[in-house]
């Protein structure tokens, strides 16, 4: 069992130098708007050991992973960076080794490696609330003498004194500015380090190695391929713990990175070797397969319950919500499972393993070499005409089946030259961008058109287990109407739409 909070705090340098050796040197905090009373919380003992792979990983990606005894949440924190002084702390009971719901959420970073401890953290904390003027916490202020000890890759040790400044659940961020335009002013300056253990790996032993290193501007096309996959690759394993937790867009999100992965390998076969990057594509459509099967439905559900919403009552026959309702949560429940197992599997982390060996040693071409822009101008020009030559053939089509599948392969080759154009931007400029907009509208229109399709199959299906159960199946055909009349307008806006992209392109 874990559970999940939003920690956003922020940290201040404290100790002799600064003249704050205790809370009570603190400036008067009630002079901040808000806060009506500044409560004395007493004193606590935390001891903390904190665990990372043994050329720190986590560390590296700004991931912490403690078992910490002590005050009111003893037990096992892993941080999640989210931005800024923002990160989210999942917490799990106190156990004597790592909670697998825990090893599981940084297995992208980890892969087969193992936990081990790294530094041990004590610290004597001092607590006030602040509060407004009916009790409630806004926001809780620390000061911590901390003693660190080094256990792996080093054997030295440090103290410092700190302040920490966290905001109350649900409160509101604004407020800490107030509180810390409060202390600037009282010559309070902020820590230079993003946390306690980034401290203690660069006082006591060697730094951390980089995740991603600060490398030269792109220079030639090879550059600027290799930069656009390692964002992309970088994308899919910082969302693997969103993934796992079921956050909001997670799914989709790693798998527009994974075709964008996809796409780049196919355009840009100039560059690099396409008889290195093709198996690594097949593994990418399968990782995006397995992605789709949750967010598929997750589209279909939301896009039928909007049809719903907007049905007129008289058109109603039968449990109508409840069917669908159950349609979605049984077939989900199991993709869920399903997609936490790829996760967790060989396949997908030998995937990770692989796009790592191929960013240390890319298959370049001589192509790669270019800087002049000219091979990324042909990439984006080959797949414009590409799609060109698919969109006329779509629309020279009766409407059907034959033509459904037309203009979702048309779909399919905008995408992937808004990710040609997408990559070549910083070099191409202004046409790439105006481009890549374009494409974006013209993926909407296709979009619209193949959820039409994809939502009048499950109405059948729908329909089927309704008339099955002895349900009247009038409401979805009512539906399955409206859906072929919303394809049917995308297919009238489809030619004008795309003599006016072809017209204005530079492409």
């Amino acid at each position: 069992m874990v559970d999940t909070k939003r920690e956003i705090e922020r940290k201040y340098e404290a100790g002799a130098d600064t003249g704050l050796s205790n809370l009570s040197d603190l400036p008067d905090l009630t002079r901040v708007r808000g806060v009506s009373a500044v409560v004395d919380r007493g004193a606590v003992e935390l001891d903390a050991t904190y665990y990372d792979t043994t050329d720190q990983r986590l560390a590296a990606a700004s991931l912490t992973l403690r078992r910490r005894t002590g005050g009111h949440d003893a037990g096992w924190h892993l941080k999640l960076p989210v931005s800024d002084g923002v990160r989210d702390e999942i917490h799990a009971p106190l156990s004597d080794t790592v909670p697998p719901a825990l090893t599981g959420l940084v297995r992208s970073r980890t892969r087969d490696a193992e936990l081990v401890p790294v530094v041990r953290l004590r610290s004597a904390r001092d607590v006030r609330h602040l509060v407004d003027e009916s009790g409630g916490l806004l926001a809780e202020i620390s000061l911590d003498h901390v003693r660190a000890e080094r256990l792996s890759g080093g054997d030295g040790t440090t103290a410092w004194t700190e302040i920490e400044v966290e905001l109350a659940d649900d409160g509101d961020p604004a407020l800490l500015d107030k509180v810390d335009k409060r202390l600037r002013k009282a010559g309070v300056s902020r820590s230079a380090s993003s946390s306690k253990l980034a401290r203690a790996l660069s006082e006591t032993g060697r730094r951390p190695r980089k995740e991603a290193v600060v490398a030269a501007a792109p220079v030639t096309a090879g550059d600027h391929v290799l930069a656009y996959v390692r964002a992309q690759r970088d994308a899919i394993v910082a969302l693997d713990p969103a993934v796992r937790r079921d956050v909001h867009d997670a799914v989709h999100s790693m798998r527009v990175a994974t075709r964008r992965l996809r796409s780049t390998f196919r355009s840009y076969g100039a560059v690099l070797d396409r008889t290195v990057t093709d198996p690594v594509r097949d593994e990418l459509k399968w990782l995006a397969g397995e992605l789709g099967a949750d967010r598929d439905r997750e589209v279909l559900t939301e896009r039928l319950t909007a049809a719903l919403d907007g049905l007129p009552r008289p058109l109603f026959a039968g449990p109508v919500r409840d069917r669908l309702r159950t349609w979605a949560q049984a077939s989900r429940s199991g993709s869920r499972h399903r997609l936490v197992a790829v996760l967790d599997g060989g396949r997908y982390l030998d995937l990770l393993t692989t796009l790592d060996a191929l960013l240390a040693t890319p298959p370049l071409r001589n192509a790669a070499a270019d800087t002049t822009g000219k091979t990324l101008t042909r990439t984006v020009r080959k797949d414009f005409a590409q799609l060109s030559g698919l969109v006329g053939g779509a629309v020279g089509l009766p409407p059907g089946e034959t033509r459904d599948l037309a203009i979702h392969e048309a779909r399919k080759k905008a995408k992937r030259t808004r990710y040609a154009a997408e990559l070549a931007a910083p070099v191409l400029g202004e046409p790439a961008k105006e481009l890549v907009r374009d494409m974006k509208a013209l993926q909407s229109l296709l979009g619209e058109h193949q959820d039409s399709v994809m939502a009048r199959r499950a109405l059948r299906d729908l329909a089927d287990r309704a008339h099955a159960a002895g349900e009247s199946a009038f409401t979805y055909g009512v539906l399955y109407g409206r859906e072929e009349h919303r394809a049917a307008t995308a297919e009238a806006a489809l030619p004008e739409t795309w003599e006016s992209i072809h017209g204005e392109s530079a492409f």
